[in-house]
Parts: C-alpha cells; structure tokens; sequence
C-alpha cells in the first residue's frame, strides 16, 4: 500500500535571493487580497523568449510547489523555482504606477544585455 504525503517540499529563502520593495509588497498585498488569497504569493519565473532570450513570468499562486524557494518578505510571500532562482539571485522586485512603463519591474544586476522594449534580457 502507497500512502501519499501532501506535504510539499520547499526551501526558505531571504532577500538575497530577490529583495521586493515597500511598492512591490504593497500592491502585490493588495492583489493577494483583491483575488481572496490572503496565504498566497507571487511566482517569479524566468523563461526563454523575448529579443533578448530571457524574459520574466509572474503570476499569483496559492504558495510554494515542490522544490520552490519561498521569500516570505514583509507582508507577502514571493516563490521562486530552483531554476530561475540562477537567474534573479541579487534581483530587485519593484512597483510602479507609472502611465508608460508601470507596474511590476525586476532589477537584475545579472543581466548584461535588454531589449529596447525593457520585456527582456540575457545573462
């Protein structure tokens, strides 16, 4: 007989990892809140596309999924998969009302090359 554990596997990570900034936990709080996922987080990802090669996902999830780093940081919680984590450590998560290039922005100080469009990077 297989019994199966619903526990999930994950790391703790901190801001070494990716720091999210005062805007960043703000608006992100008040998304959680909006989509009735007090206990939820926001996932980084780093997939391949873009000009560049790289380009970042973000999405709202319930919490970490196996093998996830979860960087429980001020208010919210932020989730990062192993492989993107290569990616982003150092990163800079921030917010911005701007009309032009505002919302969610992601200083890395891994990538070397951007698009002109700012949607993606290489490293």
């Amino acid at each position: 007989m297989t019994t199966e554990s619903s526990e999930i596997n994950y790391k703790i990570g901190n801001e070494r990892l990716v720091k999210v900034t005062e805007a960043a936990s703000r608006k992100l709080a008040s998304l959680l809140k909006e989509k009735e996922k007090p206990n939820g987080a926001l996932r980084l990802a780093v997939i391949g596309g873009g000009c560049s090669g790289l380009q970042y996902t973000m999405d709202l999830v319930d919490g970490p999924a196996e093998r996830d780093i979860l960087v429980p940081t001020s208010n919210v919680r932020l989730v990062v998969d192993p492989k993107s984590a290569l990616f982003v450590s150092g990163s800079v998560l921030d917010y911005s009302e701007d009309l032009q290039k505002g919302g969610f922005k992601v200083t890395n100080p891994n990538a070397v090359a951007h698009c002109s469009c700012g949607e993606s990077f290489a490293v």
